[in-house]
This record gives structure tokens, sequence and C-alpha cells, in this order.
């Protein structure tokens, strides 16, 4: 995925000095099929390709959900090239990581998990993705930060690096230290002290996965209550967040939500920005919830109530081989 998103990029070009040959050998290519019915089929596509790493045995394996959510048909490629089918064993809406389980023998070590909350700006990281060493990109950690996406999606503290690596998507963040810190989301924009634009990529920090992942591995999501889900994908256009679209059948079209509606309000409540406004969404209560917003069509403020829902509910869930 990529993502307009300005960040301010420090001075780069570190060294950092770990075992690449280790690295390389716990990296994988995800690909996946996803049927043309399935919800996200119109947004992420039917056919997707990215990275993973192999974070225990035998053959778990991490990567970035968006890859493999809907996935009927999954493949996983170890760095020799031996190929073997997967099958999505969790996905975890609020960090966005997808856990894959490998249903044949894949000779891969597990990397270790680092300590993303210890890093800090300026720490020389490699971005490493399948395909030996010309998939890796020495960089830095350019910035530690709020993110929110307008898929309803909100991370207290991202982390940001650059310069950015061109098969993003599931790319094992590795520290000096040879531990893994996190994994690759999107592509942004930078802008340099000097004003120059760049590339630079989202990372999901590790330290999200360390409390769900044993949930994910029994139960295919953290054990806890769903969010409350609209179905609605929103842009931050200046001071307005207009609505980009809305998912079929979801809350938001049901409630006669349209494309180009302004939300100025959660619960009789101004909102600024997409983050407070999925947040002031979550507060309310669990899936199911009603949710009352007020938006703005033709000039007019409108109230609207959406029956809310978990977003699990909606998604397709492919067969175990």
């Amino acid at each position: 995925m990529t993502e307009t998103e300005t960040v301010t990029e420090t001075e780069k070009e570190p060294g950092v000095e770990l075992d690449v040959d280790a690295m390389l050998s716990s990296l994988v290519s995800v690909r996946s099929e996803v049927p043309e019915d399935a919800l996200t089929a119109s947004v992420l596509g039917t056919e997707r390709m990215g990275n993973g790493v192999v974070i225990g045995d035998p053959g778990l394996v991490l990567t970035i959900g968006y890859l493999v959510t809907e996935a009927q048909t999954l493949w996983i490629t170890d760095h020799q090239g031996l190929a073997v089918p997967g099958h999505v064993l969790g996905y975890d809406q609020e960090s966005g990581f997808g856990l894959v389980q490998a249903l044949q023998p894949l000779p891969a070590p597990a990397m270790d998990l680092g300590v993303s909350a210890a890093c800090d700006v300026g720490d020389p990281i490699v971005l490493a993705g399948h395909g030996g060493g010309d998939a890796l990109v020495t960089g830095r950690i350019i910035a530690k930060r709020e993110f929110a996406g307008y898929w309803e999606y909100v991370l207290d503290e991202a982390l940001f690096t650059a310069p950015a690596h061109p098969n993003w998507g599931g790319a094992a963040l590795v520290g000096s230290d040879g531990r893994l810190l996190g994994v690759g989301s999107l592509l942004v924009q930078t802008v340099s002290s000097s004003g120059e634009k760049g590339g630079a990529n989202m990372i999901v920090p590790i330290d999200l996965l360390k409390p769900i992942l044993e949930d994910m591995k029994l139960y295919g999501r953290p054990n806890r209550p769903a969010r409350p889900w609209l179905g609605v994908l929103v842009q931050d256009v200046g001071s307005h967040l207009v609505v980009a679209s809305t998912y079929d059948g979801c809350p938001a079209e049901r409630a006669g939500i349209e494309t180009g509606d302004r939300i100025v309000e959660v619960a009789g409540e101004s909102i600024d920005g997409l983050a407070e406004l999925f947040r002031r969404v979550w507060e309310i209560g669990p899936a199911g919830s009603d949710v009352p917003l007020t938006i703005v069509r033709d000039g007019e403020p409108r109230p609207v109530v959406l029956e809310s829902i978990d977003r699990n509910a909606r998604l397709k869930h492919g067969a175990v081989h």
C-alpha cells in the first residue's frame, strides 16, 4: 500500500554490521490469491505479493496483514527458492499484523524479536525483503510518531525509516543486533530539512505483536472485544474529513453515507483529524454499538446513526489445504 504522508527526514547513510546470511535465511516471500467477491478485493486487489519473516518453528511467518487478508490460496517461498503452501493463521485489525503458517516443512530459522520501544530516531537499521542482498536497504529511523490511515486505522507510535524499500510490504525492519523491530506497511512521502522530497516507509513496531501473539496462534485474532467498524474510507483533505468511499453493504453505506460527505462530529462533539475521528468512534463501545455522526452534504449538516459491526464478520476465510 502507499499513503500520502509527510515526515521530516534526518540525515541518513548509516553503517549496520550484522550477520547478513542469517538474516536473509529468515526472510520469505508471501504470495496470495483472494476471491473477486472478497470485501478487500476492490481496494487491495485479488493477487498480492510481498515479504514475510519467520519468527517461530515450524514455519511461523509474520507479515503485514493486507497481503493475506481473505486469502484462499497462499504460497511461501524461502531464501533457497523452496515454495510451500501456507495458511492464514491470524490477523489483527488494530496493529495490521498478519500471521501465516507453512503447511509443509520450511527450513528457515526464526529471527529473534527485538524491542521497538528502545529504538531512537537516527538509529541505523536494515529493511530487508525476500530476494537476497539486492533486497536489502540500509537506512535510519527518521521518525517515531502517531499514524492514522484512511481505512479506520491508527497507531499510537509508528516507526518511519528512510531511504524507502522498493518492496516494502511485509519487509523486516532489523536492528544492528540482528533482531526484528517491525514489519513494513506503507510508502510515505518525506521532506528533508532542505525541502527535498523523497520516499520513506512506515513500519508497524514489533512490540505491538508480543501481547497478542499467543492469542493469534490460538484464536486467529486477539482475544478482546472487536472495535466498532463503519466500513468507510476517509481522507484528510486540508481541514476536512471527506468520505472517499464506502464498502458495499456495510454500516456507512446502509446509513446513507455518500462519497464527498464531510464528517464533522462524533456523538455531538467536533473532531480534528483522522486519528481523533476513529478514536472517538472506538470509545463509544465495542462492535455492534450505534455510532452517531454529523455529516455535511451540500453545505447542510445532517445527523446520521451507523450500526457498527465487527469487520472480521465480513471477511472471507481461506480453508486449510
